[in-house]
């Protein structure tokens, strides 16, 4: 599989740690509650293939989400995902934190995206990108737009390119 049109392969192939929200990205965006609170998320299998083959190549994968979940929880730490941060109001520090951590620069970094409190995200990596059902200030900063919307397999969609992009020619 080629990149896909668009997707900048010189971008896409140095980037070394991919930075995922989770509502509307990992998810469809929509918080089911119950009488006790959160009562479940959904999430697509093969989002998770996806992040574990691009571990495989080498690649981290990290989340910073705004929101706090058990169920992320449990999904990233099966998946083996190491860096993970729940409840982040303010998500450039914590970008720079993450960069810090793994003495990565932010050229070698994408992430994944799809509302405004993701934007610091997308100013602080080489390769923004937004899932394809992202509010509009989103679509307009991203320098690539999966064709899936999130939660129905963008996060693939995005490892999928990723991945073709470090593939010689």
């Amino acid at each position: 599989m080629n990149p896909p049109r668009g997707l900048e392969a010189a971008l896409a192939a140095r980037v070394r740690l991919l930075v995922l929200d989770v509502d509307g990205v990992m998810t469809d965006g929509r918080l089911w509650f119950g009488p006790t609170g959160e009562a479940l998320k959904v999430f697509h299998v093969r989002d998770g293939y996806g992040i574990k083959a691009l571990q495989k190549a080498g690649v981290e994968v990290a989340v910073i989400s705004g929101r706090s979940s058990a169920a992320v929880a449990e999904r990233l730490a099966e998946l083996g995902v190491r860096h993970v941060m729940q409840g982040v109001e303010d998500k450039g520090p914590a970008l720079a934190r993450l960069l810090e951590q793994t003495a990565l620069v932010a050229a070698d970094c994408a992430c994944l995206v799809d509302d405004l409190p993701d934007l610091a995200l997308m100013h602080g990596v080489g390769l923004p990108v937004a899932v394809a059902d992202a509010h509009p200030d989103v679509l307009a900063a991203a320098a690539w737009v999966t064709r899936t919307p999130g939660g129905h397999g963008a996060v693939r969609e995005l490892c999928d390119a990723l991945l073709a992009a470090r593939r010689p020619t």
